[in-house]
């Protein structure tokens, strides 16, 4: 078994770090992140109010960024989980029904999905929050139901693998339902692939999401998101360079980590970069 080197234990640590400091936004949040002052305007980082420390600055509301960094950290992170389990479960679903039974369901699913691959996932994304409204929920549901064609492709293309060994066929011939079949034989052996898709797919959501809060059709304020928090800084750049920079820097650092973290993890899945 390989050894995790020097530099993808970095990339773990700085995930768990990410993880950690959203789970705990309340405990480690030095203000309220929907506390407004005036006293606190764009104030820059390491600068003291009232005897209090604004590690990374204030908005322009008065709004402590560290603390809004903090919580926006952890509507990213839910929003990308929770979008990536709903495509995880269709697209799975579907490839699975396809691959097995074959035939029209097989046709029409996989019709289905070129047809969604055709379309940008972004503007199909904007159009249809644009049309259901923004907030939470429909922000899930709108990046779960754009992005299952993938686990489709891949649930498809290796039930077809997994549906011919013997064991399959000798469970059928003993009596076993599909739905048995599928759930306790099939799904099983072809989780390794969607897993390193959904891993992908995270770090996509995370963007997703941060683009959609930046255009106003993510997370609505005053509720903090990265994407929002940027949205809001971008016409002080010149004298408030810190609303864009440190919720631009944390999205870098997590996508990228979650990007190599992914690269990593199909590396260990595939069989044939064992011998690498």
């Amino acid at each position: 078994m390989k050894r995790i080197s020097p530099g993808m234990a970095v990339i773990l640590s700085l995930l768990a770090i990410f993880a950690l400091a959203a789970a705990a936004a309340p405990l480690l949040s030095p203000f309220d992140p929907l506390r407004q002052s005036l006293l606190m305007r764009l104030r820059p980082p390491g600068a003291m109010v009232s005897g209090k420390l604004l590690l990374l600055g204030s908005d322009d509301l008065g709004r402590d960024l560290l603390s809004r960094i903090l919580y926006g950290a952890r509507a990213s992170l839910l929003v990308a989980a929770l979008s990536v389990s709903v495509s995880l479960v269709v697209g799975t679903l579907l490839g699975m029904l396809a691959g097995w039974f074959r035939g029209w369901t097989a046709i029409l699913v996989m019709r289905l999905v070129d047809t969604m691959l055709s379309i940008p996932a972004i503007l199909l994304a904007v159009i249809t929050v644009a049309v259901l409204g923004p907030g939470f929920l429909n922000l899930v549901l709108v990046l779960g139901l754009t992005r299952w064609p993938r686990y489709t492709r891949v649930a498809y293309a290796q039930t077809l693998q997994v549906a011919t060994l013997p064991y399959i066929r000798a469970a059928e011939m003993a009596g076993c339902g599909p739905l048995r079949l599928l759930l306790r034989h099939v799904l099983p052996n072809i989780a390794g692939p969607l897993v390193v898709v959904a891993t992908s797919e995270f770090g996509l959501m995370i963007l997703f999401e941060a683009g959609l809060s930046f255009l106003g059709l993510g997370i609505q304020p005053p509720y903090p998101s990265w994407g929002s928090i940027m949205s809001a800084g971008r016409q002080y750049v010149a004298r408030a360079w810190w609303l864009t920079v440190f919720p631009g820097m944390c999205l870098f650092v997590l996508v990228l980590c979650v990007n190599v973290f992914g690269d990593w993890l199909r590396d260990r899945v595939d069989p044939r970069a064992q011998g690498r």
